[in-house]
């Protein structure tokens, strides 16, 4: 099992908790939520780069290589939370 610090803001200061235990599928589940929400945010950025009269071309192939980077990722770390099944 992996440990994994718990900082929380009090008053400004941070306070560690090395008491809060997160599993690595916990792990895993986070950082697929994370990778979801900048795909997210690369597809809204993309769509209002489009939208510009002068879109720069190379910066909008830039960043859809990205969004599909992360769709790879996503995808490879979905495979991995997901339990095989024998049929």
């Amino acid at each position: 099992m992996l440990q994994i610090a718990y900082i929380a803001p009090i008053n400004g200061a941070i306070v560690m908790n090395s008491k809060t235990r997160m599993d690595q599928m916990d792990v895993l589940r986070v950082k697929l939520e994370v990778l979801r929400r900048e795909h997210q945010d690369l597809d809204a950025a993309i769509d209002a780069l489009q939208e510009r009269a002068a879109t720069d071309m190379l910066t909008l192939q830039r960043l859809k290589k990205q969004k599909l980077r992360l769709k790879d990722e996503i995808a490879s770390l979905e495979d991995r939370t997901t339990p095989d099944i024998i049929a």
